[in-house]
């Protein structure tokens, strides 16, 4: 079939002009209608074919209008009471969560010797701190937080874990965990830190969360007391407690010039860390003094190792060495064994803690007699050349007395009773000072009050005993015949060495001192007081005892030839007494002892030593402690560099010839 013609394109024209009346031209063809829409297809079954109307927003509009002013109003009654009612309340307590305090510990002043060698001295040390509020679940992000910490900190610090979990469970910003560690403490601590830091920062990259449970401790900068010669005249220095305060001897004593004063720093912080932009209150520390003892280091060493080196040897329970300048009185050594390390007291004997020297208080013996025969020539009863009658045994009031040893009559003079030690000699001796035994214990209960018995020795040293000395009228009728040789009154080592640096120094007694002066943090050197001096007897009298003093060393009769020193006159007096012992509440075991000064021609320097209870080998003051005088002696003359004597002894008579 032939294909059919394309339907034609009608070409529109222009438009005809519709005449006025509408009746002429060609008639306007009627309009088209437009196609009808397609048909809507049919909805699948079970579907509804109705349209989905939308609801009015109007009710939900208000709803949610009426929630946010309710927010709103929330909001404001909140700022209204934070800014208006309770700004100054809440403001308070923003300060003190942000701002932190702490005390900055002043330095402790150093102890020195009078050379200024430290003896006490004080070292950088730093108190470790915490935040608990940093060990919380929240913050933290460990449920264990302090548990993990305190196992941690436990065995760097050396203390209990569970103390350690105590304290890091409070409430509150600050807790100190322990007091003055080392710097290499510290560094464990921060180096373990560090490590647990890391950790936390790469388990929060991790998406973790980055726990850390020893963010919140931290430290502070303090210092620690130390003692370089460890136990070197730990008996004078004494200690300090774990707060740093002075618990014994001269470290409690002059505490508060050693202290200084503390100072304050406040802080903001944020986090654990301090803010440096928001300010700081500070007080600065002042520090405290330092002190110049009298104490001579190497003296000290001397005295300290003999008396050690004996009270081992003679198994006994302690002994004490004293040495005193006789000019100025001033204490260049104070030995006590056994002793103490002030560096580790937990290793140390609660007995040993004290100053034995000063604070023991026993019976002296025969090295009283000194005092008995100062009462004597001072008196004018007698003279070193009296002639004494010494019985074998002399019966006085309710008992029968005699010597150490057993002997016949001895024919001796007042020197010579001296000499050998004489108990009755010195009754007899003494008994010459009344007209009645009542006025002769008057006479030397007079002497021995003057000597310093029973008073303080004005050390003021903590725990000191002034001695035992009770009035005549309450002595017993033995004891109006054992004072006189040193039995029934009681002493301390200062006291008994004060005695013979009074008859060294011509009679006069000048109080024993400890401190030479005092160091201030402005660097200036303030001397301490001079001393108070009292005369007990007359220079003639101290001379003559003097020269009864050195037959007990130098002549072949005397008990303390072992205490000579080649070159030197030496004046001394042994002592042998009964002990009364603190336990068994008797008398049980022996005091030795042994005192005196050198030289004997120019006396510069005492030294006294006993030893209590000494159970193996012998227990008299000449055979233990003259050996110790000796050495200690011996020692001091050469560091002080004393001279040697220029003459030789009195030599005066120890006996007489009755037929003469």
């Amino acid at each position: 079939m032939p294909p059919k013609d394309p339907p034609r394109r009608r070409v529109p024209g222009p438009a005809r002009p519709r005449s006025a009346a509408g009746g002429q031209g060609r008639p306007r063809p009627a309009a088209r209608r437009p196609p009808s829409p397609a048909r809507r297809p049919h909805p699948p079954r079970g579907r509804t074919g109705r349209p989905l109307r939308l609801g009015n927003p109007r009710p939900r509009l208000r709803l949610v209008s009426l929630a946010l002013t309710l927010v709103m109003l929330a909001f404001v009654v909140r700022l209204l009471q934070v800014q208006a009612v309770d700004a100054n309340a809440y403001a308070a307590k923003a300060k003190e969560n942000r701002y932190l305090s702490y005390t900055i510990s002043a330095e402790r002043g150093e102890i020195t010797d009078r050379s200024g060698i430290a003896l006490a001295t004080s070292v950088d040390a730093y108190n470790i701190t915490a935040d608990p509020s940093m060990f919380t679940p929240e913050f933290s992000k460990a449920p264990d937080a302090p548990q993990q910490a305190a196992a941690l900190l436990a065995p760097i610090l050396g203390t209990d874990a569970t103390e350690l979990t105590r304290k890091l469970s409070r409430k509150g910003r600050y807790v100190v965990l322990a007091r003055r560690q080392t710097p290499q403490v510290w560094n464990q601590i921060r180096d373990l830190k560090s490590v647990f830091a890391e950790k936390a920062g790469k388990d929060r990259a991790s998406g973790g969360p980055g726990a850390n449970v020893l963010a919140g401790v931290f430290q502070e900068a303090t210092t620690k007391r130390v003692y370089p010669n460890g136990g070197l005249a730990a008996g004078i220095l004494g200690y300090v407690n774990a707060d740093g305060k002075g618990a014994g001897g001269l470290e409690s004593q002059l505490d508060k010039e050693l202290a200084g004063e503390d100072g304050k720093i406040r802080y903001a912080q944020a986090g654990g860390r301090r803010v440096p932009t928001a300010g700081t209150e500070e007080v600065p520390a002042v520090p405290g003094a330092d002190i110049e003892l009298t104490i001579d280091r190497d003296i000290q060493w001397a005295a300290q190792q003999a008396i050690t080196d004996q009270v081992k040897k003679s198994k006994a329970d302690r002994g004490y060495v004293v040495v005193q300048n006789t000019r100025t009185g001033e204490v260049l050594a104070m030995a006590n064994a056994p002793g103490f390390d002030p560096n580790d007291l937990s290793q140390a004997d609660a007995a040993s803690l004290g100053n034995a020297a000063l604070q023991d208080v026993y019976e002296p013996g025969s090295t009283s007699k000194v005092m008995s025969m100062a009462a004597v020539l001072e008196e004018g009863a007698a003279t070193p050349g009296t002639h004494v009658t010494v019985p074998n045994r002399l019966h006085r009031g309710d008992r029968l007395f005699k010597d150490d040893i057993d002997h016949p009559t001895w024919y001796l003079t007042l020197n010579g009773v001296l000499a050998k030690s004489s108990n009755i000699g010195t009754i007899l001796a003494t008994g010459e000072l009344g007209k009645t035994q009542a006025e002769a214990n008057k006479v030397l209960y007079s002497y021995l009050r003057k000597f310093g018995i029973g008073s303080p020795t004005g050390l003021d040293y903590p725990g000191e005993t002034p001695g035992i000395l009770a009035k005549p009228k309450d002595w017993s009728t033995s004891q109006q015949y054992t004072i006189p040789f040193g039995q029934g009154l009681s002493l301390n080592a200062m006291q008994a060495a004060s005695i013979y640096s009074t008859i060294a120094n011509d009679g006069v007694r000048i109080a024993p001192t400890l401190v030479r002066g005092t160091k201030g943090a402005d660097g200036h050197f303030k001397a301490a007081d001079p001393p108070g001096r009292t005369r007990v007897v007359s220079a003639k009298t101290a001379k003559s005892l003097a020269a009864m003093l050195e037959s007990v060393v130098g002549d072949e009769e005397g008990t303390g030839t072992k205490a000579k020193i080649p070159g030197y006159r030496v004046a001394g007096k042994t002592g042998t007494a009964n002990r009364v012992d603190p336990v068994r509440g008797g008398y049980h075991g022996y005091t030795a002892s042994f005192a005196g000064f050198a030289p004997a021609d120019n006396p510069q320097i005492t030294v006294y030593c006993a030893i209590q209870n000494p159970t193996k080998g012998s227990y008299f003051g000449g055979q233990i402690c003259g050996p110790i005088y000796k050495q200690v002696m011996e020692f001091a003359l050469k560091t002080l560099q004393t001279p040697p004597s220029g003459s030789g002894p009195a030599r005066l008579p120890v006996s007489f010839d009755p037929g003469e």
